[in-house]
């Protein structure tokens, strides 16, 4: 299977905030990220959602020296839709704005 990633994955254990954006009001969760890179992040989640649905993330780490991360602080307040949905969680693509060019392994 060939890789189709364009940005290299971390598995990194980040704390989020998820707000759904919806016409019906929002629903908030506090999760943990499974993996994340510059364009999105899969999310262990109880909760089903629609593909398509969009999101905005608040990411939160004890520390701004994370061995492997650079500039993770922009991360904070990105929007963007979920992709994917498993048995385990969510796949959200992050707008491209929120995209990371320097999210780099130092």
């Amino acid at each position: 299977m060939n890789e189709r990633r364009q940005y290299g994955r971390f598995s990194f254990p980040f704390s989020v905030r998820l707000e759904t954006i919806t016409t019906n009001g929002t629903k908030v969760l506090d999760l943990v990220t499974k993996d994340i890179s510059a364009s999105g992040a899969f999310i262990p989640t109880p909760t089903t959602f629609p593909e398509g649905t969009r999101f905005n993330l608040e990411l939160t780490y004890p520390d701004n020296n994370i061995q492997g991360f650079k500039t993770v602080k922009s991360l904070n307040g990105c929007i963007g839709s979920l992709i994917r949905l498993t048995d385990h969680g969510i796949a959200i693509q992050f707008d491209n704005e929120c995209q990371l060019e320097t999210f780099k392994i130092l």
